[in-house]
């Protein structure tokens, strides 16, 4: 049983005992051994065979049993008894944006909804009207968020798939009948969603690779099998392609599957241009047909007069014609970040303290991170009070003194309430190294009204990041609206810094906010918002999202060293308290 399928039945698991009305720190023990687990970067076979389960933070003796049931047998008696009581589809009601747990259990008991369907036809029908507390914004808003559902469903977030994908490549190098082999398609553009993965191999042994493909533990249904291709359908439903080819049509091959379709046609047009033609076996010359190109990527573009462009930019938004003049930017790159500047410790809703944090990010060679736990007002987070925060902050200092590597700074994530005021006096932020203020209520309010909140942190002299500007959940809920203009521009005026969240379900700033911001002079800072030492990993989603939007080392804050990120977060603080 493969990682996320344990993940599914954990989150179902909690999601049953929340709408059973079950002690909250049950539900919550289930969560946060989800979230455990969607961090590894190890197989969860191996960590039970090595019986390292229970050591993982988050996973007590009781839910390490029901994973080990639930792996080793395939089953869990305890997950099948709850599905006796709750009916399972009852759960696809939770990804109804506004719909909780306590509403649809009202809806269940009391009008026998079960589905999407039948909550659809109970609104259309007026059924719902009867119900106390439902009134006609509460139906408009039901039927909004259905259609924002189905929307949803069409595609799978790139955090969640992207694991799968290295989990097959990895395994299908394993059995030693690949030469090459890569992920193609929107996940090698590392695009937020994905609509099914493409994978790309090379071999003298095509056959054996497709019955090696069609074994492998993930899929629950064979769509096709071939020769040369084959399809599966995985237990989380997206479907996986795999495609063998020559060596010599390698490059030509993942060059044309990795797209987007609205690149390789302009590119198509330069080579037509040239006398060529491209496809998935090479570049030809049109008048003799002579193969020209098409081992490497490399050839490929040199061969039609092109500089290589990375994967993630080749949307054909501006980067084929400065590939044709030499002058595409040199993209970030995941070993030019420095440090991490936004995680939660075991203080508020996180898992680890902030030792194994620090720990944990000097494994991978961090000079700095800092320690940014929430502030009260987040109420269900368990946020800490204005004297914990103290309290942490003489503790770090101890540990600096240590001298260990890397460096704490001291921070906070404080929530910027719907007055537009920040839930910690100025005389407690003004002790801190950084601050990020974000919204985490109140998302239905209008555009004005959220962009003046988002200003009003901006102009906070220790406010340095804006956290996840936009709240966005993918494939869970859209954006709030904000008028990033007016924020990009005050972020300018003020030295603020914006934040790309990497964690897989947000990647707020999306790309092409990113490539706005850039353009506007905004600086950025990519941080994981890390709630367990497993999530660091996520960096790579932060960093892909910033190479989507055109980003280079110098307009992402912790890709600067420490004496220098000080320098930067300083001349905010010191600029506005100045007046200037």
């Amino acid at each position: 049983m493969d990682n996320a399928t344990v993940v599914d039945i954990l989150n179902r698991i909690a999601e049953m005992l929340e709408i059973k009305g079950e002690n909250p720190f049950k539900v919550r023990a289930y969560e946060k051994a989800a979230m455990t687990i969607s961090a590894l970067t190890k197989d969860i076979n191996e960590i039970i065979s090595e019986e390292k389960l229970s050591s993982l933070p988050g996973i007590g003796e009781s839910i390490t049993e029901k994973i080990e049931e639930l792996v080793k047998t395939g089953k869990l008696r305890y997950y099948e008894e709850l599905e006796k009581e709750i009916p399972l589809e009852l759960l696809s009601l939770l990804s109804i944006p506004g719909l909780g747990p306590k509403t649809i259990r009202k809806l269940w008991k009391e009008l026998g909804i079960t589905n999407k369907e039948e909550l659809k036809e109970a609104v259309l029908s007026g059924k719902l009207s009867n119900l106390k507390g439902f009134g006609k914004k509460t139906e408009e808003n039901i039927l909004k968020g259905l259609e924002q559902v189905k929307k949803f469903a069409e595609r799978f977030p790139l955090g969640r798939v992207y694991p799968l994908a290295e989990s097959i490549v990895r395994d299908l190098k394993r059995k030693g009948h690949i030469d090459r082999i890569d992920v193609a398609g929107s996940i090698r553009r590392m695009k937020d969603t994905i609509g099914d993965v493409d994978i790309l191999a090379s071999s003298y042994e095509p056959a054996r690779v497709m019955d090696d493909f069609t074994s492998l533990p993930y899929f629950v249904e064979i769509l096709a099998k071939g020769d040369t291709k084959s399809s599966v359908r995985t237990s989380i439903g997206v479907q996986v392609d795999l495609r063998v080819v020559d060596n010599s049509e390698y490059g030509a091959a993942l060059y044309y599957f990795t797209g987007s379709k609205a690149h390789n046609i302009e590119v198509r047009k330069i080579a037509i241009s040239k006398g060529l033609k491209i496809n998935e076996y090479g570049v030809f010359r049109v008048e003799d047909d002579v193969k020209i190109a098409g081992r490497t990527e490399e050839e490929v573009f040199k061969a039609v007069g092109l500089t290589y462009i990375p994967p993630e930019i080749r949307e054909n938004t501006g980067e084929i014609e400065l590939s044709m003049n030499g002058k595409l930017p040199k993209l970030l790159e995941l070993s030019d970040i420095k440090g991490d500047l936004h995680m939660h410790t075991d203080r508020s809703d996180g898992v680890n303290t902030i030792e194994e944090l620090q720990e944990a990010a000097r494994k991978l060679g961090y000079d700095y991170i800092a320690i940014t736990d929430h502030s009260s007002a987040m109420g269900i987070t368990g946020g800490m009070k204005e004297d914990d925060f103290l309290n942490q902050i003489e503790e770090i200092k101890k540990i600096n003194k240590k001298g260990k590597k890397p460096y704490i700074l001291s921070g906070v994530e404080v929530d910027i309430k719907s007055d537009c005021t920040l839930n910690l006096p100025n005389e407690v932020l003004k002790e801190f190294d950084i601050v990020i203020a974000s919204i985490h209520s109140g998302f239905k309010e209008s555009e004005e009204h959220l962009t003046d909140r988002i200003l009003s942190a901006i102009y906070n002299p220790y406010v340095i990041i804006i956290g996840h500007p936009t709240g966005r959940k993918i494939a869970e809920r859209e954006a709030y609206p904000v008028n990033l203009q007016k924020i990009f521009e005050a972020s300018k005026e003020t030295n603020t810094i914006m934040e790309i969240n990497a964690f897989w379900d947000r990647l707020d700033l999306n790309d092409v906010n990113c490539r706005k911001a850039k353009e506007m002079g905004v600086m950025m800072a990519i941080n994981t918002d890390a709630h367990h030492i497993e999530h660091f990993s996520m960096m790579k989603f932060g960093v892909a999202t910033a190479r989507r939007g055109w980003l280079e080392k110098r307009n992402v804050l912790n890709t600067y060293k420490l004496s220098e990120l000080l320098l930067i977060v300083n001349r905010k603080k010191e600029k506005l308290k100045s007046g200037k």
